[in-house]
């Protein structure tokens, strides 16, 4: 929210500097984000009278001028505006200036061969307003050669960052407030321009959605002169950002601005019959004064005639109601709407907007009666007219909340000794009402504070205004000896594995868990609910993730496209789920994409080599290990899923059932569905899928005790079915006899010449180690013929 310190001191007395005025409201919660001195944009620029204005000798639309700064010999300045006359006042922008419109610096030059020393200026190249058909005429007691900005009273403006939970600071009033109630100076009390109201309102007023719309008023006011707002309240719009319309609508949108109140004027010879707020009928239309139309249901409401719908309550007006310069009589609206209301019709429109903003946060209900008389005032004081009596349909809320407050509790919560007097100075300063005959304080909270619900909110208050800096930094208590550890036990796991990719060279990237929703699709396992956002970010972000995946691939792809040849990506978060009681249910797991190649080119390996399954399954095999999952007794069986190569994929299991991981080469679909045009396998583990280790957990490691007698080795070839997995005939070796087998390791697969059809031989080193006393001959040839029967029962024979 903008505002500028001319603005703030309509409202607040104060002799405080703009840093001291910054610094007391980042104090007090409200924080400053900004502050912008329009006068430093208007420097160079000054104020200058044109001597004589003569043809330009080149030039039929240009004049050259003659023009006194004030200072020295005049200027000579060419200039095109049809407007520039000898004796008139302007501004002019001499050379080293910078146009704000443009960021243009002026210099001097030759205009069709005259020298021009500067520019005349228009009001568009000022940004202070949409005017170009000329340059700026200022009065005749415009002091020459003073700086524009001095004479234009530029005013340093604010912006302040105001959190959802005060919407009371929605408006510089209630800004003022809070820094009067800090000691920054004295709030003014809201001057209310005098008018006389006839009897009766031609119009007739009512709502029909009272829960929508509680509380609809509107009055009248005929025989006014719309046209364009005087210079303080275009100054005051321009400095909040607004675009300077009209004055009945600028008034509007002053009242907003200035005190938290939305309001609207309709054009009153564009409104047939009664004007009511109900609920709008399913497609309904409404063209909006964004110039979109938007398509309504009945959760909505509406503010309509009997010809349709002129308004979508609390959020935007119509274009076919709205004023214009041709408007003569108009009927002024200001209602309380449901805050729940307005903020999901906004979402399910899509439409954000000032007003918005204000009611789905929920506005001062007690100020109905006073913001209307406040823009009825303002309107026949600058516009003129004459002003009907008010129509109220319906109420807004009424009941003020009380809440028991005992004073010592500021000290409890908010850490800072505040005197009882300080305490009760500072809640009635901010609005609050405070009865201190019994033993506890009962203290009465005003309507527009709707984030103050018990006694914690008033210590809030207190604190906030006496000031936070002044709360003293206390350590926590903290107990004898070695503190437990605290981290759980995914925790941990997640810790160790992270350390472990980064150490296998993997590069850790942390992707959004919102996803497109083709790319989710895609990825979402057959039956699976995906778990779509009602309210997104963006609507390229409106799925929740049902894998690590595809995050990953968009990260790749990001990378690939911009010349990378190989990637080595890891991100551990967590999968998305909607039960099927609609309740969220989120998985912790790892994901791994390795892009590209893994190895380059070079004068001793050739071409460069591609990434491939095996190595998927290096990095899967070595990271479930060190999740703690018993590498050792896993089964690669097939179903990775659709989105894998399904020759070049596997998934790892505990059993038939629990799948730890899936890993291997994507489909060639799922790289063209991601626009990946180089090879990519992936893994992906579940981390909740891993058993816990069983027992008490040990914080200590069993001390490393080497074998007294050296390990035996013994090769094996053996001729197996060639659809049998080396893996399995290798756990089947590594189980014959556990306690002499120690390690199994593949180191040959062959088929071809010498092995008949449809087998392979595949070659096991396995490893022996004698604990007690060294192998005799026929310690090993026992242990051989236990190798040999258990690949038997996989269908093995051992090769002569």
């Amino acid at each position: 929210m903008k505002f500028s310190l001319t603005w703030l001191k309509d409202h607040l007395e104060t002799e405080a500097s703009v840093a001291d005025l910054a610094a007391a409201m980042n104090r007090i919660g409200l924080e400053v984000e900004g502050i912008e001195d329009p006068a430093e944009r208007l420097s160079g620029f000054t104020v200058a009278k044109v001597l004589s204005a003569e043809k330009h000798p080149d030039a039929d639309k240009l004049q050259v001028l003659s023009v006194d700064t004030g200072a020295g010999e005049p200027l000579q300045v060419v200039c095109g505006a049809p407007n520039a006359r000898a004796g008139m006042l302007g501004v002019l922008g001499q050379p080293g200036a910078v146009v704000p419109s443009n960021g243009m610096e002026l210099r001097k030059s030759a205009i069709r061969g005259v020298e021009s020393n500067g520019m005349m200026c228009s009001v568009r190249e000022l940004e202070l307003g949409d005017e170009h058909d000329g340059i700026i005429e200022l009065p005749d007691d415009a002091p020459v050669g003073h700086s524009f900005a001095d004479y234009h009273g530029s005013s340093p403006v604010f912006d302040v960052a105001i959190t959802p939970n005060r919407p009371d600071c929605m408006g510089v009033y209630g800004i003022a407030r809070d820094l009067a109630a800090a000691g920054m100076g004295t709030l003014k009390p809201i001057a209310f321009p005098a008018f006389e109201a006839s009897d009766g309102c031609p119009v007739e007023i009512r709502s029909d959605d009272s829960d929508g719309c509680p509380a609809f008023y509107g009055r009248v006011i005929t025989g006014v002169t719309n046209g364009p707002s005087p210079d303080w309240l275009q100054q005051r719009l321009q400095s909040a950002g607004q675009r300077p319309i009209s004055l009945l609508v600028d008034l509007t949108n002053y009242l907003m601005l200035a005190f938290g109140r939305p309001a609207h004027a309709y054009d009153l010879a564009k409104l047939t019959g009664p004007v009511v707020a109900r609920r709008a009928k399913n497609g309904e239309q409404v063209l909006a004064l964004n110039e979109k139309t938007y398509t309504l249901d009945d959760a909505m409401t509406v503010i309509a005639d009997d010809k349709g719908v002129h308004d979508i309550a609390g959020i935007m007006g119509g274009e076919n109601s709205g004023c214009s310069d041709d408007t003569t009589d108009v009927l002024l609206e200001i209602a309380y709407f449901n805050p729940d209301r307005i903020g999901a019709t906004g979402r399910k429109l899509g439409l954000a907007s000032d007003a918005r903003t204000r009611f789905e946060r929920g506005v001062d209900p007690e100020f109905l009666d006073d913001g209307l008389d406040l823009l009825t005032g303002l309107i026949v004081e600058l516009a003129g007219g004459a002003a009907s009596d008010v129509v109220r349909a319906g109420s807004p809320p009424g009941v003020a909340k009380t809440i028991t407050f005992d004073p010592a509790l500021t000290a409890k919560l908010g850490g800072v000794a505040v005197d009882e007097a300080e305490q009760q100075r500072i809640l009635e300063s901010l609005g609050f009402s405070v009865d201190m005959t019994g033993a506890a304080w009962t203290v009465t909270v005003p309507l527009r504070r709707h984030d103050v619900e018990g006694p914690a909110d008033l210590v809030e208050e207190v604190v906030r205004i006496y000031g936070i800096d002044d709360v003293a930094s206390v350590a926590l208590p903290r107990a004898e000896g070695v503190a437990a550890p605290t981290a759980s036990h995914e925790q941990k796991q997640e810790r160790r594995v992270r350390r472990a990719a980064a150490g296998r060279g993997l590069n850790e990237a942390v992707t959004w868990s919102f996803l497109p929703v083709p790319d989710a699709e895609h990825f979402a396992a057959e039956g699976q609910e995906l778990w779509v956002l009602d309210n997104p970010i963006s609507e390229d972000m409106k799925a929740m993730r049902p894998s690590m995946i595809p995050g990953l691939l968009a990260a790749a792809k990001r990378n690939v496209d911009r010349g990378a040849a190989s990637l080595r990506l890891f991100e551990i978060g967590r999968r998305y789920f909607r039960n099927a009681d609609g309740s969220s249910n989120e998985k912790p797991t790892l994901g791994v994409v390795l892009a590209g190649e893994r190895s380059a080119r070079g004068w001793a390996s050739g071409k460069a080599e591609a990434f491939d399954a095996f190595d998927a399954k290096a990095e899967a095999m070595a990271l479930l290990a060190e999740a703690g999952a018993p590498a050792e007794k896993l089964q690669v069986m097939g179903e990775a899923g659709p989105q894998f190569h399904p020759g070049q994929s596997a998934t790892l299991r505990l059993g038939p059932k629990n799948v730890l991981a899936r890993f291997g080469a994507l489909h060639p679909k799922t790289l063209a569905t991601f626009d990946i045009e180089v090879p990519v396998v992936a893994v992906e583990i579940f981390l909740d899928a891993i058993p816990g280790k069983k027992g008490a957990p040990s914080f200590a490691r069993t001390a490393y005790a080497p074998p007294a007698l050296q390990s035996v080795m013994r090769d094996f070839a053996f001729l197996v079915p060639g659809n049998l997995p080396a893996g399995d005939l290798q756990r089947m070796i590594k189980g014959a006899d556990k306690a002499n087998i120690v390690d199994a390791r593949i180191f040959d697969v062959f088929s071809g010449q010498g092995v008949p059809e449809g087998k392979k031989s595949v070659a096991i080193e396995v490893t022996l180690q004698p604990s007690e006393k060294s192998y005799k001959d026929e310690d090993l040839k026992a242990i051989s013929d236990k190798v040999v029967a258990a690949a038997a029962k996989l269908g093995a024979e051992l090769r002569g």
